[in-house]
């Protein structure tokens, strides 16, 4: 899942940024105090950790790198009633990357009082202006798909579309569970077309385009991974790696 060195692991953390939207308007205050924890905390966890061999603990600590990212962008952008493919979403995806990006390298940077990373010396940040007093970790963001943990906070996965805007989830062989998007549900019933009929017709299909019971705005918000063109992801992952180091 990710490129590493030889025995070095992974250390990753998400933010639900659905969750930093307040009036149709990104949280910027509190998503940089979340950050901030963030990148503190996954710092922690190299130290707190068991490893399984000396090898890993030693590459590890010798980078210190984590991967701070996020998931949920789906749900940010249909809360600022944003279609996932606009120009107005590729625009925001790069503004909020190099947002976390940047607020993620300044934490580690007022974490180098405790010390750089011990490959400090050996790295590009030795030569960087921005990092010249040391920074704690060697990467600090990265883009990852958080397959369980975005299940686990109702959340969708990472920076990608609504994979559907209802679905039927089979567990425990045979048990039956109909999934409806949090926020899609939250706007049906705000704007009173919501049954549960009508949930399990779109589960059906997966997509509420063309469904007249659904509001043509709210169609054109609610997008799924299958409703979009191709390229609409390509664009949207570029977006993204602008700024971010893994």
């Amino acid at each position: 899942e990710q490129p590493l060195h030889p025995n070095e692991s992974c250390n990753l953390g998400s933010i639900n940024v659905a969750k930093f939207v307040r009036n149709g308007k990104p949280e910027w205050e509190r998503l940089q105090k979340i950050i901030r924890q963030s990148v503190h905390f996954l710092d922690n966890v190299i130290d707190a950790n068991k490893y399984p061999l000396a090898e890993i603990e030693a590459v590890t600590k010798a980078n210190r790198r984590i991967g701070l990212g996020i998931m949920g962008y789906a749900e940010m952008l249909i809360r600022m009633n944003i279609p996932y493919d606009s120009p107005k979403s590729l625009d925001f995806a790069e503004k909020l990357m190099k947002f976390l990006n940047d607020e993620a390298r300044k934490a580690s940077n007022e974490l180098a009082k405790r010390g750089s990373f011990p490959n400090f010396d050996k790295s590009v940040w030795a030569k960087d202006k921005r990092t010249l007093k040391g920074t704690r970790n060697a990467t600090v963001t990265t883009i990852a798909p958080t397959g369980t943990i975005s299940i686990i906070a109702n959340a969708t996965s990472g920076i990608e579309p609504l994979f559907a805007v209802t679905f039927v989830r089979e567990v425990m062989e045979g048990t039956h569970l109909l999934e409806v998007n949090p926020v899609f549900e939250e706007v049906a019933k705000k704007r009173g077309f919501y049954s549960k009929s009508l949930m399990m017709k779109i589960a059906r299909r997966g997509s509420v385009q063309g469904i007249k019971e659904v509001p043509r705005d709210v169609q054109r918000l609610f997008v799924t991974a299958l409703d979009i063109k191709p390229e609409w992801h390509v664009r949207i992952q570029a977006a993204f790696q602008k700024s971010c180091d893994n």
